[in-house]
């Protein structure tokens, strides 16, 4: 957990998914750029999408897994240009929400309604 982040003080909008808020910091709609933070409660996820441009996550707290592995606080993933994932944050007794710093370079396109359980 990062100290001294406030989660409960971040402007949270609510998404259609179950668990998961996002703060939208920047957003370009000429280029598509967004930077936001997301939070993933645990064993929630964020549906399946493909990035336009490249896309770089640092992992603030807690932790989430995807077809990549398992991706834990303190991480830098990059994900390349049409890549595809879905994550889902980690679950368990000592699991806490998931808080994600992400750059989408040229924005994502969702690929599916609902992320899997």
């Amino acid at each position: 957990m990062i100290p001294n982040m406030d989660l409960e003080a971040i402007p949270w909008r609510t998404t259609r998914w179950p668990g998961v808020r996002i703060w939208f910091y920047a957003s370009d709609r000429v280029s598509n750029r967004t930077v936001a933070l997301i939070a993933m409660a645990p064993g929630c996820g964020y549906p399946r999408h493909k990035h336009h441009g490249t896309e770089e996550v640092l992992v603030l707290q807690g932790g989430y897994r995807d077809e990549l592995g398992e991706h834990r606080a303190g991480s830098h993933v990059r994900y390349d240009d049409r890549s595809e994932h879905t994550p889902v944050a980690l679950a368990g007794p000592t699991a806490t929400t998931c808080v994600l710093f992400a750059v989408a370079h040229e924005g994502i396109e969702l690929l599916a309604g609902t992320p899997p359980a």
